[in-house]
């Protein structure tokens, strides 16, 4: 690490995280781990990061910013609600299906044990995620493919419950239970 430049250096710490998160063992991560895994003192990590709670904010800023630029562009390509909350929805599960690590963090279970406002930051997350869901599902409403008198409050919460639950059953499943395994099916069921 001591050949990378200050903004390598705090990626690469970033990285290590959500590489140790990916063992299905659920270890907890502590900063000895980390350093440990970097080959650096644990004062070399906090000449990075003032705590550990602020290496999670760059991971989950990090999730934020991979979900949120493509459900905006999704948002800004398909015209149609419904093939809208499709996309999104691939887009969730995909999400974990390639970044194990950091759907422990989705989940909150790399954040047991650490500061609760990281958790709270990942609930915002979760309900920016269901006001875009909710949006296109009233763009769906609109385009006439659910009723006027829809419940897209409902609709976007079951949507998002069934990520959770995917998300979370990947994780207890050591990675093995695909987020995407039968998506066109389970699709069929939760458009409608």
């Amino acid at each position: 690490m001591s050949t990378a430049k200050p903004g390598e250096k705090k990626l690469l710490i970033l990285q290590t995280i959500a590489h140790l998160l990916e063992s299905p063992s659920g270890e907890k991560i502590t900063t000895a781990l980390l350093a440990k895994k970097l080959s650096v003192s644990e004062a070399a990590l906090y000449r990075h990061f003032a705590s550990k709670a602020q290496m999670y904010d760059g991971l989950i800023e990090f999730i934020e910013s991979s979900l949120f630029t493509v459900i905006n562009q999704i948002g800004a390509d398909e015209d149609n609600g419904l093939k809208q909350v499709e996309l999104v929805m691939v887009t969730l599960l995909a999400f974990a299906q390639k970044n194990r690590g950091l759907t422990r963090v989705l989940i909150g279970d790399a954040l047991v044990h650490e500061h609760p406002r990281l958790q709270a930051r990942i609930n915002q997350l979760l309900d920016r995620v269901e006001a875009s869901l909710k949006q296109s599902l009233r763009i769906a409403a609109t385009q006439g493919t659910h009723a006027e008198h829809h419940d897209v409050a409902a609709h976007a919460d079951v949507l998002i419950c069934h990520a959770l639950g995917r998300w979370h059953r990947f994780v207890k499943s050591g990675f093995k239970e695909d987020p995407l395994s039968a998506w066109p099916a389970q699709w069929q069921l939760l458009a409608h």
